[in-house]
């Protein structure tokens, strides 16, 4: 278990860029309200000034995960790894959210979003915010990880730390795995600046003398295939056995000279462009996975937004880079070391440097069914005695794999159903899938092939299911598929009966094991029957369904949501208790927030879990003083969603796959299940809320100027980690916290 005594010496930096430290116990008091210029107009509008820009809330969000590998509360490896997870954050970050911003800043400087900022306020911002953080995470590297590292034998070597027989080794590499792969490009009215590729390694010489045609040549580009592994572990008989590694950029830099016969390098520098990856398609298009092949060649070569290279990259090289990318002076970032931390080596097998390991467990009901004799359809008895809830990563994601596995070989069964958005074409659940339509089920697949960075491995999927005999459906155009549910069609006794699973959270085993999900096992008549809907919905025609339990965007998800807080506006109105929790990942949408904010000023207490971006302002004064927002990250990543009621007594608990945003609950196919058995609800408002409320030690709060704070146990105080006390109570790991 993680030492939450150990003084945290070394996040001071990261806090410097992120927020300050600050003791658990000045949360949500009044006397620390924040005085912000914000008004109401006659139409009932929020102004401008009262909410957060997204895109900057979002970058706070990645620093607070910065803030966790400068914390030595966590194992060392999974440090460096918290350095690896920020840098490919940050590379979607500018692929995504920057390019969307400089495209806007290219048709106009004018702001759309409900912040009132431009795009150039924020991109400047964005610029500031993130020079500091780059040189942070460098630092954190060279400073704190490395040499950390380093005293537990885990080196990543530079040239000029190699001895004789580790040099000549190095030389051979190169000679015989790197050189026949790389094709140098040199610069002339012949060979012009190469098309590189989004996020590649690549390197610029500069050059002295003449090559073989006679020609005086001074610049040349190396590319780096991406078939080349960025580092190299050295063997073990020039190590004794150590985790010694070089780095590719370190092999090439080194026998550059190579590559060039007869000329003099006088200078190898590496660098790495960043380009747009988002993917544009129309809502018109025929035929969706046709179209996202053609788009997916595009992403590779998108409009250009970051360039990063070495601090001993000459200036003069930096700026011809620049000049030749159309990039600004702050759109450079010059990076001490590697610029491509994401493909750093960090699962080392030594446990003593990750955390304790723990057995995923199986719900009692299940394991109970397990047992007897009928093990072939035993999932199926378990649920129609009650609904199973799992919580991932707690819980196992097997049971869902074993009941499409059972499914596929029950005679009984007729049909399976599933969405899928992210699921990896060597998944357990697609093959599962594939077996029952081989075994004769009419299986049906609705695959969200847009689900962002897994698009080319969707239509594999897709390609792999049809193959089977399944029938694959691609959702609705301009609406993502985003739900997570599963229908088995089973016939007992003469009946029909249905089954389904309903989740928070992808159909992906290796996503269950790091994410923090639910996902609710039923044979609720009710439910079963709304879910039967939505796929009616989602593979044919009609108006939308008429659903009784579920809430279901884009159609009714919304709607109810504003119903049920102005519920408790009445409640607190009345006199009465009124008390909201709310656990997802993002708040952006714009009348949700209105509509808190009316709640806050009638007195109704509203509790915010937020993993990730939060446009709300709370605790300011007047305007939301009822309302406070605090944001867990840990060894887990929080992607459970909850929203809970209290409703005069009569609470209300749903999970769903939605987050409180506008994409969510107007272009999204999404779903949230009621929780309605009173134990399960006990255990989610305990567990999913209340634990991660409790947590004095991993929870980082805001304020309504938009400032992080990160909480730490006052004197005298238990340190309380939500993940840490449902690992011990569920998976019984570790001391208790």
């Amino acid at each position: 278990m993680l030492d939450v005594n150990k003084e945290q010496s070394s996040d001071s930096n990261v806090n410097d860029v992120v927020a300050v430290d600050h003791k658990a116990h000045t949360e949500g008091n009044h006397e620390n309200l924040t005085t912000v210029a914000w008004q109401r107009s006659e139409d009932g509008s929020y102004s401008p000034s009262s909410y957060i820009n997204r895109d900057l809330s979002l970058l706070q969000f990645h620093l607070r995960v910065l803030a966790q590998a400068a914390s030595p509360r966590h194992p060392l490896l999974e440090r460096l790894f918290f350095l690896i997870i920020f840098s490919s954050n940050i590379d979607e970050f500018f692929e995504i959210r920057v390019a969307g911003l400089m495209q806007k800043l290219n048709i106009g400087d004018v702001s759309t979003s409900v912040h009132g900022m431009r795009p150039s306020e924020v991109l400047n911002e964005i610029s500031t915010v993130m020079h500091d953080a780059i040189d942070e995470q460098y630092r954190i590297l060279n400073e704190d990880v490395l040499p950390a590292l380093a005293k537990e034998d885990i080196r990543y070597l530079k040239r000029d730390e190699l001895n004789a027989e580790q040099s000549a080794w190095m030389k051979r590499y190169f000679t015989e795995q790197v050189s026949p792969v790389l094709t140098p490009i040199s610069i002339d009215p012949a060979h012009p600046f190469p098309r590189l590729v989004n996020k590649s390694l690549n390197f610029i010489a500069t050059l002295e003398g003449k090559d073989a045609f006679g020609r005086d040549i001074n610049l040349a580009i190396v590319p780096a295939p991406r078939s080349l592994p960025r580092v190299i572990r050295l063997p073990d008989e020039l190590t004794g056995g150590k985790e010694h590694h070089v780095m590719l950029s370190a092999i090439i830099h080194e026998h550059i000279g190579e590559l060039f016969p007869g000329m003099n390098v006088t200078g190898c520098h590496q660098f790495r462009l960043t380009r747009n990856a988002d993917l544009d398609l129309a809502d018109d298009v025929e035929d969706i996975a046709k179209a996202l092949e053609g788009e997916l060649e595009n992403r590779r070569f998108g409009d250009k937004v970051r360039l990063e290279v070495t601090m001993d990259c000459p200036t003069h090289i930096s700026d011809y880079l620049l000049n030749e990318f159309e990039l600004h002076d702050n759109q450079l970032y010059r990076v001490n070391g590697p610029v491509n931390l994401t493909r750093l080596l960090f699962d080392f097998n030594i446990p003593a440097l990750r955390y304790e390991p723990f057995t995923h467990v199986i719900p009692k009901e299940f394991r109970r069914e397990m047992d007897k004799l009928d093990k072939a359809t035993s999932m199926f008895a378990a649920m129609r005695k009650k609904d199973v809830l799992v919580h991932h990563p707690f819980h196992a994601f097997s049971p869902i794999i074993n009941l499409l596995w059972q499914a596929a070989s029950d005679p009984k069964v007729l049909a399976i159903k599933q969405t899928l958005y992210r699921s990896g074409t060597n998944s357990e659940i697609v093959k599962a899938l594939a077996a029952a339509a081989r075994n004769g089920k009419e299986v049906t697949a609705v695959i969200e092939l847009r689900a962002r960075f897994d698009e080319a491995s969707n239509i594999a999927v897709a390609n792999y299911l049809q193959e089977a005999g399944a029938v694959v459906v691609y959702g609705i155009v301009g609406y993502k598929t985003h739900a997570k549910l599963m229908l088995i069609v089973r016939r007992e006794d003469d009946r029909i009966h249905r089954y389904v699973h309903l989740g928070t959270g992808n159909y992906h085993a290796a996503n269950a094991k790091v994410y923090t999900d639910y996902g609710l096992f039923s044979a609720d008549p009710d439910i079963s029957e709304d879910v039967h809907k939505i796929f009616q919905e989602l593979t044919g025609m009609g108006k939308p369904a008429n659903l009784k339990k579920l809430l279901h965007a884009p159609f009714t998800l919304h709607d109810k949501l504003i119903r049920f807080i102005d519920d408790e506006i009445a409640h607190a109105k009345a006199g009465k208790q009124a008390h909201i929790i709310v656990k997802v990942n993002a708040l952006t949408e714009r009348r949700l927030i209105a509509k808190l904010y009316d709640a806050s000023q009638v007195g109704v207490k509203i509790e915010l879990i937020l993993r990730s971006i939060c446009c709300l302002r709370p605790q300011v004064k007047g305007l939301s003083e009822n309302i406070t927002v605090r944001s867990v990250i840990g060894r887990f990543l929080e992607h459970t969603r909850v929203y809970y009621f209290y409703n005069n007594g009569d609470e209300r608990l749903y999970c769903g796959s939605a987050d409180w945003m506008d994409r969510n609950l107007f272009h999204r196919v999404e779903v949230a299940f009621p929780i309605e058995d009173k134990k399960l609800f006990k255990q989610v408002y305990q567990d999913g809320l209340l634990s991660y409320l409790k947590d004095n030690t991993q929870a980082w709060t805001l304020d309504g100027n938009g400032v992080w704070t990160h909480l730490q146990p006052v004197a005298g105080e238990t340190p309380y980690i939500a993940q840490e006390h449902l690992l011990k109570v569920i998976n019984g790991v570790g001391d208790s916290v």
